[in-house]
């Protein structure tokens, strides 16, 4: 599976690079239904994407990101307020007696203080790290598809509810975030050859079980820790990653694009640091064939995926 990915957040540049125009209704829609909904979550990159408006609906997006910002800032200065009037009551109590909830208290206070204060300093930092461009189950993302005969650039989340199932999907099936290539036809053959997408990824992230080591370093038996291994790429390169889209509709609620990365089985160096899956990064000449498939003719679209971009794939521990 494919956890999460370090992602091209930037819609510019699939314009530049691909030629392929911006949706900007769907990307209105994401940032004026995310003022009444923050649990849609926008990494930061794509957000900073507007920062320096270049037309009047690019300006119009970023009004709706900077007043979805004073209402995080009020938000998080009253979580603020809460906890530190709880962490005062708790240090109180512990002056004149040390109780079991007192030290609960002051510990919960204390650690929902040092989030909140992260979260506005995410907030207010203008620089750019790596982490603001990673995206995670339920995270929005660019993807690129085709419609109409031209490449479109539109935010869909990274977990896909195909059309006409209900939305308990999301909870029934949480792993839809990935689409294996061994179920293509069956679980996704609603989205298989209809409705492709790609994204452009340069690491991608993997949580895997590794024994765990006594402070000799030797392992313990039956015992395991649970890692996150960032894979990337070598020599260092953007791919282009296979995905499957589809467009949900539901009475009184916006529609919703969501997506799902295409994952196969591993090369050698993936499977030996512990993980079962890997994503298909696809040739360049493939594009267009990939965004405009032909489903009378799948074995063509199986091709491209067999004729991928093999890169090693270096891991590390992710930070």
């Amino acid at each position: 599976m494919c956890y999460s990915a370090q992602i091209w957040a930037d819609y510019r540049k699939y314009t530049r690079l691909y030629n392929s125009k911006m949706d900007i209704e769907t990307f209105v829609e994401l940032f004026w239904s995310r003022l009444d909904n923050d649990r849609l979550k926008v990494p930061k990159a794509l957000e900073e994407a507007f920062s320096s408006p270049e037309n009047e609906q690019e300006q119009h997006i970023k009004g709706l990101i900077d007043q979805y910002q004073v209402q995080q800032v009020a938000r998080l200065g009253q979580e603020l307020f809460k906890q530190r009037r709880r962490l005062a009551d708790a240090q109180r109590s512990l002056q004149t007696k040390s109780t079991k909830a007192a030290l609960e208290a002051q510990r919960i206070a204390s650690s929902k203080i040092s989030w909140a204060l992260g979260k506005l300093a995410d907030l207010r930092r203008t620089d750019l790290r790596d982490a603001d461009s990673r995206i995670y189950p339920g995270y929005y993302a660019p993807v690129m598809v085709v419609e109409n005969g031209q490449r479109v650039t539109k935010p869909m989340r990274y977990q896909c509810r195909p059309a006409g199932k209900p939305v308990f999907y999301d909870t029934k099936y949480p792993g839809t975030y990935n689409a294996r290539r061994d179920n293509l036809e069956g679980f996704w053959r609603s989205q298989f050859g209809h409705t492709h997408g790609l994204i452009v990824v340069n690491a991608f992230y993997e949580h895997v079980a590794r024994p765990k080591l006594a402070p000799d370093g030797t392992p313990l038996e039956g015992q395991v820790d649970k890692v996150i291994l960032e894979f990337k790429p070598r020599p260092q390169q953007d791919m282009l990653v296979a995905c499957l889209w589809s467009r949900w509709t539901g009475e009184g609620v916006p529609d919703l694009f969501s997506f799902a990365a295409i994952t196969d089985e591993p090369p050698a160096e993936v499977a030996a640091a512990g993980h079962d899956r890997c994503v298909i990064p696809i040739k360049p000449e493939h594009v267009d064939a990939w965004l405009n498939p032909d489903p009378r003719n799948l074995d063509a679209l199986y091709a491209i995926l067999d004729d991928r971009e093999r890169p090693y794939y270096e891991h590390r521990l992710a930070a």
